[in-house]
């Protein structure tokens, strides 16, 4: 569902960008931030912000990309290294630098040349799992891809979609990573013989399917594996009431594949100047020291100040499986065909 939000506009402000004091931001619907951090770019830019959320990553990115010649706002946020190339080569991004660009952490830099995309997070896409589950089964929980597919793990891993999915297209990336062009196959066959369950995004398989989030509990969920976020343990302390001590899911590192998400000024934006001024505060310190106890991602920009909360319950992997872009723009889409008559019959 397409929900709208007008974060700061008023009742005659334009969606899309139609009016020049309203800038649109369209997203996943993950997109969160302060309401006084907002507020404070709006009085010193002058621009009143709309938020546009349009789904999971991956169907926003797709429908940005068939709405590009008249497009629903002026900046897309939230395309990550899974998806980049697909958006690129759709020409869904006209070339802006925003300021402060020199201030993001070389390893997340692309797109040098043109600046057609901004980093602005990271965040590793893991296995996450129910320690009340292992503990009340007297089960050590999985740290592996290689242990997911073992007897004792059988019926309880719950992933999203390849095809419609961010974290699930991060997720058959990472496996990709670990056993090469060669072995990813047979290992979701296993995976599929472990009695791996597969639903649309992630929404669903964290919030219905999850027996260890605060909404799979009161959903009855029996899955107490699950791919989510390597920063879901502390979104699970930091919004209860009250709050735990400690958290209680956990991730196993060994399943963790790095992910990247960025924004961009849209082609044909109808506010490119609001855009812009969008753009550079996405990476102003102020923004970046706030994502992560709003959207649980980690910042891109050198300096930025980390919660200790944060960092205490959702370090970030320290090896996470990566992979070259340009392998990604080369195989995602046969993989995702492969995946999809392997797992989706």
């Amino acid at each position: 569902m397409v929900g709208l939000s007008a974060c700061g506009s008023s009742d005659g402000d334009q969606a899309g960008g139609g009016d020049s004091k309203t800038v649109t931001l369209v997203s996943h619907n993950s997109w969160a931030v302060s309401k006084d951090v907002l507020a404070a770019f709006e009085k010193e830019s002058g621009y009143k912000v709309r938020v546009l959320e349009d789904g999971d990553a991956g169907q926003a990115v797709n429908k940005a990309i068939l709405t590009k010649d008249n497009p629903q706002g002026d900046v897309f946020f939230g395309v990550d290294n899974t998806l980049l190339s697909r958006a690129l080569d759709n020409g869904l991004f006209q070339s802006y630098e925003p300021k402060g660009s020199d201030r993001v952490l070389p390893e997340y830099r692309v797109d040098q040349d043109e600046h057609r995309v901004t980093p602005v997070d990271t965040g590793d896409i893991c296995v996450n799992y129910d320690k009340a589950y292992f503990t009340e089964h007297e089960l050590t929980p999985p740290d592996s891809f290689d242990d997911l597919i073992k007897p004792e793990y059988k019926n309880l891993l719950v992933t999203e979609n390849a095809s419609t999915s961010s974290p699930g297209l991060g997720f058959l990336l990472g496996t990709a990573a670990e056993y090469g062009d060669d072995g990813w196959q047979d290992y979701w066959k296993k995976l599929e013989a472990n009695g791996v369950k597969v639903v649309d995004g992630w929404e669903q398989a964290y919030n219905e399917e999850f027996s260890g989030s605060a909404g799979g509990k009161k959903a009855g969920a029996d899955r107490p594996l699950v791919v989510s976020y390597a920063s879901s343990p502390p979104a699970e302390v930091i919004y209860a009431d009250p709050q735990p001590k400690t958290a209680p899911t956990g991730v196993a590192e060994g399943t963790c594949f790095r992910q990247v998400e960025y924004a961009g000024l849209l082609s044909n934006a109808k506010n490119a100047e609001g855009g812009k001024a969008l753009l550079d505060f996405l990476l102003t310190e102020r923004f970046q020291a706030d994502m992560p106890l709003n959207m649980f991602v980690y910042p891109v920009v050198e300096g930025a100040e980390v919660p200790e909360e944060f960092v205490k319950f959702g370090p970030q992997a320290e090896d996470p499986e990566t992979m070259d872009p340009a392998k990604i723009a080369d195989n995602r889409d046969d993989w995702v065909k492969s995946w999809t008559s392997l797992v989706l019959k």
